[in-house]
């Protein structure tokens, strides 16, 4: 059965300010959505409350059609914030495999190995070095590639091209396409094009109410 990630009404805090109120949206597979706003709106607030990081101050989102009850969303979710989260003294292939092994698949696909991984993000060859040797855009894409050794649905990007050039934009652009084409839904919190077709939500701040377009 389709999945679709529903949020509905859904606000949050920062400390003690509420960022945003009642946002509210409906993606089905092969949807992406793609959040906007100045810095400060809450577009990494939305992004990190929807991946489970922080709680609700209200409303609700789930993850409609799955076989059983997977609790929160977040379990089906990949969060790729604006760090790598990948560890400088381990190689790129030991943080990826702790990654392909922490995760594991979800329901409905299978991940990539991780030679196979660093070749989609155009770094193969390479997966033996220390992930602090490699540059800052090198890091990007092969913190990317955990995106990919463990199968999740629904992603959530934050800034998912920052440090990167042109090409290694275009290049992510297709990994989110083949991913939407594939069923997966796309959140992703950017000032750049993603280079695939999405509505958008702006974000307002100051506890604003998100307008999506």
């Amino acid at each position: 059965m389709p999945i679709s990630l529903v949020v509905e009404g859904l606000s949050a805090k920062r400390g003690e300010d509420l960022i945003f109120k009642d946002i509210s949206f409906v993606l089905t597979v092969g949807e992406a959505l793609i959040v906007t706003g100045a810095n400060g709106s809450g577009k990494s607030t939305l992004l990190r409350v929807l991946a489970g990081l922080l709680a609700a101050e209200s409303g609700s989102m789930l993850l409609d059609g799955m076989v059983g009850d997977i609790g929160h969303p977040r379990e089906l979710c990949h969060y790729l914030g604006h760090r790598n989260a990948m560890k400088r003294e381990l190689t790129v292939e030991e943080n990826l495999s702790f990654w392909k092994s922490f995760m594991g698949d979800s329901e409905g696909g299978v991940g990539t190995g991780i030679e196979e991984a660093a070749e989609a993000l155009g770094l193969g060859g390479i997966a033996h070095l220390p992930f602090g040797y490699l540059s800052a855009g090198q890091q990007r894409r092969m913190a990317m590639a955990k995106l990919l050794v463990a199968y999740r649905p629904v992603w959530l990007l934050d800034e998912p091209t920052a440090a990167l050039d042109a090409s290694a934009d275009r290049l992510f652009a297709t990994l989110v396409t083949r991913h939407l084409c594939a069923g997966g839904i796309v959140v992703a919190a950017t000032h750049q094009p993603l280079g695939v077709e999405a509505r958008e939500l702006r974000m307002t701040g100051f506890a604003g109410v998100g307008e999506l377009v």
